[in-house]
């Protein structure tokens, strides 16, 4: 019977793994070294991934690959990307070699500002309440001096706020909403000590002036920032889009149709938006950016028309063929993990050290490419035949395949159809 524990933080790291061993692994060996195996050798660079993080117990890989052979802005990049799922990165390279000799990709930021609210409760007169803010606006910013004069002086700051009425929604409650200009930071830290300066100035103030007291609920960054966009396209003559399965004519004509289906089908948009994120999560966690903020601001956009929607659209207009994505992206190239993984210094360093509105147009673009050979592949030879050969190795890895049996199966695998069932049988009969 596991017991709960007080202080485990405090614990060293092998007093933890020795209660886990305990308590949940049952002093299995395996397990302990399982644990150990992950270590990095070298001590330094290991208490560097320990203080990462609370309660760090061992390290958990994912594999970096790189796809290369994407242009963008006619400038050359093999782009990093850190994921788990087979065929990823072999369907983004794929799809940056169709565009490669069709133009490449054309990118653009066309925004980049990112908000943060005070949220507030407050039971008085609104008039009131507004005259106080018009009066105390200058103060919030020249209290906010402190935390803003360095990025100010790179050229960013404190864009605007505004008081926002949002009684209609939950009674006496408004918000202090904020616009920031953060560079080439992601800018969570710098907000969020801002509005938490604008909370203590506003609350300060208000107990002088006001008849009705403020109560603060919170004061947070939201990670739904549809002024920080990005947009990516490729485009050519229907002509070129050659595929040895079908003519261009038809391809096109069928791609537009599966785009056309994610634009107002949500069970289908859901699924759709999955694979562009396969290739955004995947340049986003390997440039050392937060993916899961990234993932919630972009599924927010997919539905800010009111319906889950394609984030991707496509036409062909006076015989041109266009596909597009348009997203919010919150990046930063300074800050967090950016400088103390050494991986993500490695990844910069291999995309020539972008700027974060660099980067912004780096990711979207891996996104429109996961997507594109999505679609190539499903109105085409349908997903499983890539997806299923690329998945191979793991269900041979999975049975503990020898390097000779691999190379047998993979050789009856280039002119048969993957299928778990089918590569077991193959895998027993290479055994008898």
């Amino acid at each position: 019977m596991s017991k709960a524990i007080s202080g485990f933080s405090k614990l060293h790291k092998s007093e933890k793994i020795d209660w886990l061993m305990q308590n949940y692994l049952f002093n299995s060996e395996s397990s302990k070294k399982i644990i150990t195996q992950y270590w990095n050798s070298d001590d330094k660079l290991q208490q560097l991934h320990d203080e990462f993080i609370e309660n760090t117990i061992t390290n958990y890989y994912l594999p970096l690959g790189v796809a290369p052979n994407f242009l963008i802005n006619n400038t050359l990049y093999a782009i990093p990307m850190a994921i788990e799922e087979s065929s990823v990165v072999a369907a983004a390279s794929k799809a940056a070699k169709f565009w490669l000799d069709r133009g490449g990709f054309k990118t653009e930021v066309l925004s980049t500002t990112k908000i943060g609210q005070v949220h507030f409760m407050y039971h008085g007169d609104f008039k009131t309440l507004s005259n106080f803010f018009d009066v105390i606006k200058p103060q919030l910013i020249a209290d906010a001096k402190p935390v803003t004069k360095n990025m100010e002086k790179r050229g960013g700051g404190i864009i605007g706020i505004e008081l926002r009425d949002k009684t209609s929604s939950i009674d006496g409650y408004y918000q202090l909403h904020a616009t920031f200009e953060t560079l080439d930071a992601m800018g969570a830290n710098f907000i969020n000590s801002c509005l938490e300066q604008f909370a203590k100035t506003f609350k300060a103030e208000a107990e002088k002036q006001l008849d009705s007291p403020i109560e603060i609920v919170m004061s947070i960054l939201s990670n739904y920032v549809p002024d920080c966009l990005v947009r990516a396209e490729v485009s050519c003559e229907v002509e070129e889009l050659t595929d040895s399965n079908i003519n261009a004519k038809e391809f096109a004509e069928k791609f537009i149709q599966a785009v056309a289906i994610a634009e107002v089908e949500p069970y289908r948009a859901v699924t759709h938006n999955k694979g562009i994120m396969n290739g955004i999560d995947a340049v986003v966690l390997a440039t050392g950016n937060d993916f899961r903020a990234v993932e919630a601001g972009i599924h927010a956009y997919a539905s800010r028309n009111g319906t889950y929607s394609s984030l991707t659209h496509a036409t062909v207009e006076d015989g041109i063929f266009k596909f597009w994505i348009e997203i919010p992206l919150a990046l930063g190239t300074v800050g967090g993990l950016t400088k103390l993984h050494p991986l993500v210094n490695l990844a910069s360093d291999l995309l020539g050290k972008p700027n974060s509105k660099e980067l912004m147009q780096i990711v979207a673009v891996a996104g429109l490419a996961q997507n594109f050979a999505a679609l190539k592949s499903l109105t085409t030879t349908g997903i499983q035949e890539g997806h299923m050969k690329m998945h191979l190795m793991n269900i041979l890895n999975q049975f503990n395949a020898s390097a000779t049996e691999k190379k047998q199966i993979i050789t009856h695998f280039k002119t048969n159809v993957v299928t778990h069932s089918a590569v077991v049988e193959k895998l027993e009969e290479v055994r008898r």
